[in-house]
């Protein structure tokens, strides 16, 4: 009986019974108890009531027939106040059909009086084992939710405030392939959970793979799974990811790189919503959202035969491009000042913030890792702060170029100010000018690449097609 009690007590139910009958109640009530749950007792609707607005139920125990209601109507007020109880409802053999409706209405189960206490007590024990379940996968849900919604995506920038409104939409629709772009470290898998945890699929399964991670017959196996003896070592069935994943998002990254014999498959999956497993003959369908991820050139690709044309038009429906941190700049503190919030939490340590020359410095940085260089560089300096601001001394950037000085800047400021971004529009359309509107040589000019070249031509209004 000890045992019983522990293993109950772990999944802290309540139970209420609604019965008239005296000694029916006083029986259950008896057993229910020696079981090791805490039960209320209630014999009508008005009772039921005033049980339920004192303390949430889990578990309920209804009489079909009661004096002042049917057990149908207070079946309908337990939901409404406690949605995730398990109502179970007790009739006579006389009232079966009404019992089926009232599973039609969402009651767990029903018993049929005269029962047997042992019945009682095992259908009883497997509702409190389904509500735990229950209970620790919507506890499991917020707490993803809490570390990967949008509330962890910082747009400072007008940029990011452009991807923050597109995550929403993207995440609400039924958009089911979305093609995330952009230098590796600029936030494409924190995107892609963003989109799953913000959508009607944050329920189900993520599931994320890196396309360049194993070998094309391991991602094959990996990807769709296999049947028993497909291959040498097959010695079970196995299923694959799209199959885990079904009703949830699967994230793909690094697409650019999988293999034409893989991408063909892939195309079948995006188009048919079906697949076979490696060895297999039968088709299995599924309902998955496919999000994926490069950092290559996919229309180079395309023109080297690296990538299939037909699979790039399949993925490019939704593309969304991640600017690389360089280009915005504005939203560098609030990235740092979390990362720093994050690790402090995560080292027990509690840090005032940056001093002005290390966030000077973190901003003057052009981070070639992106944000997870960023955030690399913050959680090394909350680990080696001997204070409780860190600064320049703590942050270790790897390259980081010392402050400009009047005599190394390659531009001196006049004495009157400037409005740096009218400086910045007009280099862009000086190296414009200069290459007679090629883009390509423009953004070699300005030393950047050809994709931060028509970001800032976005930025200032310029035309991005001669």
């Amino acid at each position: 009986m000890a045992g019983r009690h522990i293993k109950l007590s772990m999944m802290a139910r309540n139970v209420l019974i609604v019965e008239d009958d005296k000694l029916i109640r006083w029986a259950i009530f008896q057993r229910l108890t020696d079981d090791g749950f805490e039960v209320r007792e209630a014999v009508d609707h008005a009772s039921a009531e005033a049980a339920i607005a004192q303390t949430p139920v889990d578990i309920a125990l209804v009489d079909l027939v009661l004096p002042d209601v049917d057990g149908l109507t207070l079946l309908k007020r337990i939901q409404e106040k406690s949605p995730d109880a398990a109502v179970i409802i007790m009739t006579a053999h006389s009232s079966v059909d009404t019992a089926v409706q009232a599973m039609k209405l969402g009651a767990y189960d029903y018993l049929t009086k005269p029962f047997d206490l042992d019945e009682l007590s095992l259908i009883v024990r497997r509702a409190a084992e389904v509500r735990a379940l229950q209970r620790e996968s919507s506890e499991r849900l917020r707490e993803a939710r809490e570390r990967y919604g949008l509330q962890n995506l910082v747009s400072a920038s007008h940029k990011m405030r452009e991807i923050d409104a597109m995550v929403r939409k993207i995440a609400r629709s039924e958009a089911s392939t979305i093609l995330l772009r952009g230098e590796s470290g600029t936030g494409k898998d924190l995107i892609a959970r963003a989109i799953h945890y913000e959508s009607n699929r944050a329920a189900a399964p993520f599931m994320n793979i890196t396309c360049t991670a194993l070998p094309d017959t391991l991602l094959e196996s990996e990807l769709f799974g296999h049947e028993k003896g497909a291959f040498t070592d097959a010695k079970a069935q196995k299923k694959g990811l799209f199959e885990l994943t079904d009703g949830g998002t699967i994230y793909l990254d690094e697409i650019g790189d999988m293999s034409p014999n893989l991408q063909a498959k892939l195309l079948r999956v995006l188009e048919d919503k079906c697949f076979r497993r490696v060895g297999g003959t039968s088709d299995i369908r599924v309902n998955v959202r496919v999000i994926a991820a490069t950092n290559r050139n996919l229309e180079r690709a395309i023109q080297e035969r690296a990538f299939r044309e037909d699979l790039y038009y399949r993925l490019n429906i939704i593309p969304m491009e991640l600017p690389p941190l360089r280009d915005r700049p504005e939203d560098i503190p609030p990235l740092a000042a979390l990362f720093l919030k994050q690790f402090g939490r995560e080292f027990k340590r509690s840090f005032r913030g940056f001093t002005p020359e290390a966030l000077d410095q973190l901003q003057r940085h052009s981070w070639p890792g992106n944000v997870r260089e960023l955030r690399n560089v913050i959680e090394r300096a909350c680990l080696l702060a001997g204070a409780d601001e860190i600064g320049t001394e703590d942050l270790l950037i790897r390259g980081a170029a010392p402050p400009p000085t009047d005599e190394t800047a390659p531009f001196k400021l006049p004495e009157r100010g400037l409005v740096l971004e009218e400086v910045e529009k007009n280099l862009v359309l000086q190296a414009l000018q200069r290459t007679d509107g090629n883009q390509t040589r423009a953004a070699e000019l300005l030393g950047i690449t050809r994709d931060q070249l028509r970001y800032r031509m976005e930025k200032f209004g310029l035309p991005t097609r001669g």
